[in-house]
């Protein structure tokens, strides 16, 4: 753990604190391919290090006396003192709360944090910051190293990032994962209309429903995920 996070810390010292956007890159299709190309390989292995990490989503606006903000520090701290690594956004919010939990747990807190022109910032508490041009190149670095995902109450990127887990874990694209959403009372209505329309019209089946976990408490979090893969192993060991 000492020499994964002296390499984060040198790693990091690399990297920019703050967002400075600028669109200069030449604008055609063709040399556009080589900077993709380029992120993904520094994504790839940048992160390649980082072990049981578990991605936080979560609204960037949610302030720091809510509720919501020491649900996500207080879940994240626990999750970082059982040697979990946390990944987000690196933005405000829920994603704050999260690397400042796990920083103060003196655990692995990742930021992958995207340029763009208004936003944003990445957050004071990261200890291994990297930062992305493409929300695709992104959003394939925590699927590929997230060993689970808590999603807390959060807007339209939140709702990207959760629909599109559950797509990937649905349709076998990537291996079965722990998809926790935080705040029964927040997503009850959701989870609601799931039922009344989705699976009432045919569009997903019922069993989709069991892809994901509702909790309430940081102790819910940590015992989603230790069920998850408890679970599975006591079955990949009954196969054998």
């Amino acid at each position: 753990m000492k020499k994964l996070k002296d390499s984060m810390k040198r790693h990091s010292s690399k990297m920019r604190l703050e967002t400075t956007f600028k669109d200069d890159f030449v604008t055609t299709n063709t040399w556009r391919v080589f900077r993709i190309m380029s992120e993904f390989v520094d994504g790839f292995e940048g992160l390649s290090s980082v072990k049981r990490g578990v991605s936080f989503f979560g609204s960037k606006a949610t302030p720091k006396n809510h509720p919501y903000y020491k649900l996500a520090y207080e879940s994240a701290y626990l999750l970082a003192k059982k040697g979990y690594s946390i990944i987000t956004g690196a933005g405000g919010g829920i994603m704050e709360a999260s690397n400042k939990g796990a920083n103060d747990a003196k655990g692995v807190s990742v930021g992958l944090n995207i340029l763009i022109p208004r936003e944003q910032l990445p957050n004071s508490y990261i200890n291994y910051l990297m930062e992305f041009r493409y929300f695709f190149v992104r959003k394939v670095m925590f699927t590929k190293h997230s060993y689970a995902f808590v999603v807390f109450p959060g807007g339209f990127g939140t709702l990207d990032e959760l629909f599109e887990t559950l797509s990937l874990v649905q349709t076998y694209r990537i291996e079965p994962v722990p998809v926790i959403l935080v705040s029964k009372e927040y997503w009850s209505d959701l989870i609601d209309w799931f039922k009344a329309r989705l699976v009432k019209e045919g569009a997903i089946e019922k069993k989709d429903l069991n892809l994901f976990k509702l909790v309430d408490k940081p102790e819910e979090v940590l015992s989603a995920i230790k069920s998850f893969y408890d679970l599975k192993k006591k079955t990949k060991g009954k196969k054998k």
